[in-house]
């Protein structure tokens, strides 16, 4: 319930942040991820034409959504994603208080390299960017370089630093590396 209330007022705070700092809405994290903030309708030419993307995972749950898919001024929905070409993949996931689970992060390193195979990017949002979907990409960082889940962080920090991971996001991230990556 939390999560839903704090929906706008976190967005907007995002919105500000990426206005009045060196905040960036997204950040290319290796030659195929980009992590990054809900991807708004106006960065979709930018996202497609710059950057080369040709999947999107969204850890957003549905609400997240629905609610700014209904004005397409400001949001893409799932259909328009497909009518560009572009895959989409939802890996609903609570904001704040949760961590993926570990078969949507399986899934979601999956659909990384599937998408990777046909030389495109993988654009990995939440709300901000720092959360929900920064745990997928250090799962996928881990896969493709066999690193621990701390090298993984910080080399996201490097090119994003301020993803936030809580205890519950780094204790899906070092379950991930136990039983998937072998060093």
């Amino acid at each position: 319930m939390f999560a839903r209330l704090s929906f706008y007022p976190t967005l907007l705070y995002n919105v500000a942040m990426e206005k009045c700092t060196k905040r960036r809405w997204y950040d290319r994290i290796d030659e195929t991820v980009i992590l990054g903030a809900l991807p708004f309708k106006w960065l979709t030419t930018k996202l497609v034409e710059e950057e080369n993307v040709k999947g999107v995972v969204s850890m957003n749950e549905d609400y997240e959504l629905r609610i700014l898919s209904n004005n397409k001024k400001f949001r893409l929905t799932f259909q328009d994603w497909e009518r560009l070409g572009i895959r989409f993949l939802q890996l609903s996931t609570t904001d704040i208080f949760e961590a993926p689970c570990q078969g949507k992060l399986s899934r979601g390193v999956e659909f990384i390299e599937e998408v990777k195979q046909s030389g495109g990017s993988v654009y990995v949002h939440c709300k901000a960017g720092r959360t929900r979907s920064a745990t997928l990409v250090g799962c996928y960082l881990m896969m493709k370089n066999k690193w621990t889940p701390e090298d993984a962080v910080k080399h996201m920090k490097r090119k994003r630093p301020h993803i936030l991971l809580h205890t519950k996001q780094w204790d899906a991230l070092k379950m991930y590396h136990k039983n998937n990556v072998k060093c």
